[in-house]
């Protein structure tokens, strides 16, 4: 009987351990995953955001943070060049002499190494020296060049490349319209340059302000652009423009545009020659008896040897150069102490920029804890830092949102005349005639 009941009893058990495995299984509860939230316009500025955070590696780190440069060094561009490429290298240097950037990444501060080619104003060569500095330095970042043409060409390979990209020394807007992701320039754009004129000729008594305008636009991109936006700020604040004359580059006669302008009584002048261009151009203004009462010569003037070769001719030009010397923001005496013993004068217009340029550039590097261009360029976007030219931020497009500084050359001396707050000297108005200085 015993054994029956066992018997019954092991049936039992096993049927119920079948009926168990056959019924219907639980199911986990899934865990949530992390999504990434659609990614938002941004809306300029470009706010900062907390620093990413990046593991230690195990690889060893790099001996040096490569970038490089392709500047115009000789050819129309070189005065311009020469400004910028010392700002690269006094900057370079005063990060490398207090150990580098901290790369978080490795777990220490690395050297930055900076390789610079001299593309002599060429647009193809540029281009070309982008691609070597790409395939050869692996560069994580370019510096740019000088003149609206030149980066015009290499921007574009920035972009192809995915390398970040920090270019001053142009003002051509239309650039940063172009959907580009990895150029920023922390330097004024032609929407600036063409409206503050018109802020600083209001700062004239009305009964002395000009009031006819001679526009002498340059046949390229950045010419066309002022032009036009002169001409629509112009019609905005209540000038007139009584000449409107175009040029091809690298001409040697200017004698029409400038009898134009005389007859039409034109007492203020606007145009962007390049300095030879500039320079023939005052000098046939002086021979032929015409001086507006105010000129705008932006880029011809921005060099010393504007004063050097003009004399008196070139006084009462004035620029938008994008810095000068002047502003009262740190770094700066440094900056002008070290240009001053190299070169025997303060830092040029064009050299406080570039030296902003790598300041950003190293900035961007440390927040960005890597050597990763993608997360570079995401921290320049998030850039919000004050540096020689001043506070910098980033819009959307890539376009700063900087000073812009008026200077104008006084008795033989290159002055800063606007923004007031910043000011060495006052605007110096009315120019004296030609055949009185």
């Amino acid at each position: 009987m015993r054994g029956k009941v066992s018997m019954v009893i092991a049936v039992v058990l096993v049927l119920s351990t079948l009926l168990a495995a056959c019924g219907p299984k639980a199911t986990p509860t899934p865990v949530p995953q992390p999504t990434t939230p659609p990614v938002q316009p941004t809306t300029p500025p470009v706010q900062p955001t907390a620093a990413p955070t990046v593991a230690p590696t195990t690889k060893p780190a790099p001996e040096f943070i490569e970038i490089g440069a392709s500047i115009p060094l000789t050819g129309k561009f070189g005065s311009l060049g020469a400004m910028v490429k010392p700002g690269y290298e006094i900057a370079v240097a005063d990060i490398n002499a207090a150990g580098g950037v901290y790369v978080k990444e490795y777990g220490k501060k690395i050297p930055l190494r900076l390789t610079i080619y001299d593309d002599e104003s060429d647009p193809t060569k540029a281009v070309s020296k982008m691609e070597t500095l790409f395939a050869e330095q692996h560069v994580v970042a370019y510096l740019g060049g000088a003149g609206s043409d030149m980066h015009a060409a290499t921007a574009a390979i920035a972009e192809k490349n995915k390398v970040p990209y920090l270019g001053i020394a142009f003002a051509l807007y239309q650039i940063h319209q172009q959907g580009y992701k990895y150029l920023f320039s922390p330097f004024p754009k032609s929407p600036a340059q063409t409206r503050d004129v018109f802020e600083v000729l209001n700062t004239i008594p009305a009964d002395q302000r000009p009031t006819k305008i001679a526009i002498f636009q340059e046949k390229t991109d950045w010419g066309a652009e002022l032009g036009k936006m002169w001409v629509e700020n112009a019609a905005k604040y209540g000038y007139n423009i009584v000449v409107h004359e175009e040029y091809t580059p690298r001409s040697a006669d200017f004698s029409a545009m400038i009898l134009k302008a005389k007859s039409a009584g034109a007492d203020a002048l606007f145009a962007v020659p390049v300095q030879p261009d500039g320079i023939a151009m005052f000098k046939q203004m002086a021979e032929l008896g015409w001086t507006p009462k105010f000129s705008l010569i932006i880029r011809a003037p921005e060099n010393v040897a504007w004063s050097e070769t003009l004399g008196k001719i070139g006084d009462y030009a004035t620029m938008f150069a994008g810095w000068h010397h002047g502003v009262k923001f740190p770094g700066v005496d440094k900056l002008n102490a070290d240009h001053q013993a190299k070169f025997g004068r303060p830092a040029d217009l064009l050299t406080g920029p570039a030296y902003a340029c790598v300041q950003i550039l190293a900035d961007a590097i440390e927040r960005a804890g890597t050597l990763d261009r993608d997360a570079i360029r995401d921290a320049i976007a998030a850039t919000n830092m004050t540096t020689v030219i001043g506070p910098v931020t980033f819009n959307a497009d890539g376009t700063g949102n900087v000073l812009n500084p008026l200077s104008q050359w006084i008795n033989g001396k290159l002055e800063l005349v606007w923004p007031p707050e910043h000011a060495t000297a006052p605007l110096a108005y009315p120019a004296v005639p030609f055949d009185k200085r």
